[in-house]
């Protein structure tokens, strides 16, 4: 199995769940706005 994402896919999927609010609690998407900054901070 080859599942090759980048930075740049992965921030619009993690970006995408918060504003859907798919995700299971609001530690979890405090969890995912934390990876959000992270990744930008990375990428930028």
């Amino acid at each position: 199995m080859d599942n090759k994402v980048t930075a740049a896919e992965l921030l619009e999927l993690l970006i995408e769940k918060v504003e859907t609010n798919n995700v299971k609690d609001s530690v979890h998407k405090i969890k995912i706005m934390t990876a959000i900054d992270v990744i930008k901070e990375m990428i930028r």
